[in-house]
């Protein structure tokens, strides 16, 4: 990747030509010294850092999440004081699946106890199992390649778009052998994947697609919502999420067929309508005070994921121009970003080599909690273990998993790794205010930038 981006780092989107054309001499003199930021309106002196005993940007806390509503106790507790909890016995369970079915434009939905089995559920019921290759995103929840270790198949790296925090479509095709299976593409941080491509290859190559969408609840790409796009999506409803039940999950699909095969598999085998259990089956269901508890958020979705996007738009505005910082680049035909995190990439050449470890340190003592999220987890020791497994070591030839081994290699992976800074959903939630807090504490740790690295090295 070229990075012509630091350039538009300091001078926003402007071509050099257009910036010197724009620009006054002193004012160029001075962004070339360092004297102040090129997004600078005007000359403003930053106060001392708070990490190094100066006064915060922020004192007071984010919007805390998640949020409770008094109106979902009633149906809490006539559940509990029903002795009807499990869905067999109940009607909240199918009430939520058809609820949000509705709002996703799915034919259907099957409720399940969590994300990760929404995923593993998906992939039994597309017939994805030992031996089977399936290509996904590194840049994920580890969940995404477990449960394709968990089903004895290979998770086959394509690499990582830096820009947009997602599977580059350009890497998938040559991933690809005999072997593959699936394609799982993953809306991380609920940015949509680049669908239409993806799509595209595995209608080509004969290929199923999982979307990983337990990030991107109400996303969209082309004007449909992830989760729809695939042959199954899969949604997850933990704490942390936009539409949170403690834990939680969904399958969605259209594919009424396939769809009553993950009703049965997810229900201990039982097909509706017929006695036994005439396939095999798995116990994934979820019960009915968590669908009590996710009508009432899902009542609260719609209007949440319209502030943080409006939250997220406004503070990239506010902080695109600022050298060093790149936020998120979205595909072209995404229609809608939902913002599980923002976002952005921190380049220290720009902070005259200011560590990111430093920098997420001083965002923090202003107030701003941050995080780097994930690592390049395919080092961590995990594949090594699968793949040394009794199970792996039967399923492949030890000459493909000599081979996937070498192959094991992810620059534009690695590069997001080690620059990534997030900032998690409820940051969003507040009024705009808020966003300038954030924005005016990177541009102080930037106009500190000098002092900063100075105290680094004494």
């Amino acid at each position: 990747m070229s990075d012509n981006m630091s350039l538009r780092g300091q001078r926003g989107n402007l071509t050099r030509r257009q910036f010197l054309a724009s620009a006054s001499t002193g004012t160029i003199a001075a962004v070339v010294a360092g004297a102040v930021p090129a997004y600078a309106q005007g000359a403003r002196k930053a106060g001392k850092c708070a990490i190094l005993g100066g006064t915060p940007v922020r004192a007071k806390r984010f919007t805390s999440w998640p949020i409770w509503d008094k109106n979902a106790e009633k149906p809490v507790l006539e559940i509990l004081r029903s002795g009807k909890w499990f869905r067999g016995s109940g009607h909240v369970v199918e009430q939520f699946e058809e609820k949000y079915a509705a709002l996703l434009g799915a034919k259907r939905c099957v409720a399940v106890m969590n994300g990760t089995n929404a995923l593993l559920t998906a992939m039994h019921c597309l017939d994805v199992g030992v031996g089977d290759e399936v290509i996904v995103s590194p840049y994920t929840f580890i969940a995404t390649y477990n449960v394709i270790l968990n089903s004895t198949a290979l998770p086959v790296f394509a690499d990582t778009d830096p820009e947009t925090f997602l599977i580059n479509p350009d890497t998938i095709e040559s991933k690809i052998n005999d072997n593959t299976r699936a394609i799982m593409p993953v809306h991380i941080f609920g940015l949509p994947a680049e669908m239409a491509k993806i799509n595209a290859i595995a209608k080509r190559r004969n290929l199923k697609v999982i979307e990983d969408a337990c990030q991107a609840w109400l996303a969209e790409f082309g004007g449909k919502k992830c989760g729809t796009l695939g042959d199954l999506g899969c949604f997850s409803f933990q704490e942390s999420k936009h539409l949170p039940s403690g834990e939680g999950g969904a399958v969605v699909g259209n594919d009424e067929a396939l769809m009553d095969h993950v009703l049965a598999f997810h229900n201990c085998g039982r097909v509706k309508g017929k006695s036994g259990y005439p396939i095999v089956g798995h116990n994934r269901r979820m019960t009915e005070i968590q669908a009590a508890i996710l009508l009432n958020q899902i009542e609260r979705l719609e209007a949440d994921t319209a502030k943080r996007v409006e939250n997220a738009n406004y503070l990239t505005s506010k902080i695109k121009d600022i050298p060093g910082i790149i936020p998120h680049r979205l595909y072209e035909g995404t229609t809608r970003a939902v913002y599980h995190l923002y976002p952005m990439r921190y380049k220290a050449e720009q902070f005259n080599g200011l560590p990111r470890s430093r920098f997420m340190a001083a965002l923090s003592a202003e107030g701003i909690p941050c995080s780097s999220v994930y690592g390049p987890q395919y080092n961590d020791g995990l594949i090594e273990a699968a793949l040394t497994s009794r199970s792996f070591q039967r399923a492949f030839p030890k000459e493909r998993l000599d081979r996937y081994r070498a192959e094991l290699r992810c620059p534009g992976n690695e590069q997001l790794c080690q620059e990534a800074v997030c900032f998690t959903q409820n940051l969003l939630l507040g009024p705009k205010s808020d966003m300038d807090d954030i924005a005016n504490a990177i541009q102080k740790i930037y106009e500190n930038r000098n002092e900063l690295v100075k105290a680094q090295k004494a």
